[in-house]
């Protein structure tokens, strides 16, 4: 399975060999570093733990944890396979060098936060009417009758609005640079400028 753990840098657009403009977004894949391989005998399931960026603020149980792919990283992520390859082992890399140009990925990542907002801009609510002694704008209304004497879950209200983890799908790879470590989507990805991505190449 293709996967790397990447941050977003923004949008572009490239010019494609017909003369159609096509924009994308550029996506920072600095070389993911696999810290660890699980495998489902001894741990349930298996999965390849990857690492990416540096740090020092590692404490003593993280730092042997990770010496023995001989790098200390920033974000860790992990990734479920239904089988592991026998090229893959501690210490190897995954790069933008794995990707194709034309595969199929699909992103998640956290969306931007909005802060507290109405059930107009959460949900699309419209608004009450403003003629005939309307007095109620842009609030809930009725949120539920005398039975059950109770809000049913999932009712929609206001609250915290995206900061939600987001997945799109199908997306398509128009540019990859092996020298600089991007990779450049078609589309928008989830998140605002330097927001964590996980791409993975689709089924």
């Amino acid at each position: 399975m293709k996967a790397i753990v990447a941050r977003k840098i923004g949008m572009s657009n490239i010019i494609k060999e017909d003369g159609t403009v096509e924009p994308i977004t550029l996506i920072s894949a600095e070389p993911n570093v696999i810290t660890q391989i699980k495998i489902s005998e001894h741990d349930g399931y298996n999965a390849l733990q990857v690492g990416t960026g540096k740090t020092t603020k590692l404490k003593k149980p993280q730092v042997n944890h990770f010496k023995a792919s001989k790098i200390q990283p920033k974000i860790v992520r992990e990734f479920r396979v239904a089988e592991h390859d026998d090229e893959v082992s501690i210490g190897s890399q995954i790069t933008v060098a794995d990707f194709e140009i034309g595969n199929k990925v699909k992103v998640t990542g956290l969306s931007k936060g909005k802060g507290w907002a109405g059930v107009i801009k959460r949900h699309n609510f419209h608004r009450g009417r403003k003629t005939h002694g309307g007095g109620s704008y842009r609030r809930v209304g009725s949120i539920g009758s005398m039975y059950p004497q109770k809000i049913f879950k999932g009712k929609k209200m206001p609250g915290q609005m995206g900061n939600t983890q987001v997945t799109v799908r199908n997306l398509t790879i128009s540019l990859i640079d092996t020298e600089h470590n991007i990779i450049g989507l078609k589309g928008s990805v989830p998140g605002p400028k330097n927001t964590v991505l996980v791409v993975k190449g689709e089924k």
